[in-house]
């Protein structure tokens, strides 16, 4: 199952959802298109479920970041983990929620929503992170949780999309360094 999954992945990275197709899937997937209902469901469902396993695999950088001792160790980790992950010889260039259908047509509303929802997901969890670390003494009460959050993303999705267009790990890398100078002065341990 992981495997179909896995292939499906690469379809839909590749082609976007809008642009791929059952027989797309069942080609990748290596089954027929009773055996993916059965399996998985309809486009949509498979859609969602590679996402899942995408999350899981591919973005589990995310969990490593948010438990890092640090908000500086947080964002770097975060940085440095999705400059892997866009840049990975095996994956398609890029970000599978990014280039998987930020934008579709009336009828994709609900993917581009779901995707969505995947990114707000994470970035509510960076937030409650960054939260935590002003609690911590961390980062100062000054600081906004969601305004680093949003950052980070923003960073990131940029990132995944230049990545697509060619962008190599080391350009990429020495934005996310540039990116990190937000952290720095947090870098040091409360006096």
């Amino acid at each position: 199952m992981d495997e179909a999954l896995d292939a499906a992945i690469q379809v839909f990275w590749r082609q976007g959802y809008e642009g791929t197709t059952l027989d797309d899937l069942t080609t990748a997937m290596g089954i027929s298109r009773p055996s993916l209902y059965a399996a998985f469901g309809d486009k949509e469902a498979t859609f969602k479920r590679a996402v899942e396993r995408y999350a899981q695999v591919d973005m589990h950088y995310v969990e490593t970041a948010l438990a890092q001792t640090t908000a500086f160790a947080v964002a770097g980790h975060y940085l440095r983990g999705n400059i892997r992950t866009i840049t990975n010889p095996a994956r398609p260039p890029g970000c599978l929620t990014v280039q998987g259908g930020v934008s579709g047509s009336q009828a994709d509303q609900p993917i581009v929503e779901f995707l969505d929802s995947v990114r707000v997901d994470v970035e509510a969890r960076l937030a409650a992170r960054f939260r935590q670390a002003i609690t911590d003494g961390d980062l100062p009460a000054t600081e906004d949780p969601a305004d680093l959050a949003k950052y980070l993303l923003t960073v990131t999705g940029g990132q995944a999309i230049q990545a697509g267009a060619g962008a190599t790990r080391a350009q990429l890398s020495r934005v996310a360094e540039h990116a990190l100078a937000a952290f720095r002065p947090f870098a040091q341990p409360p006096s």
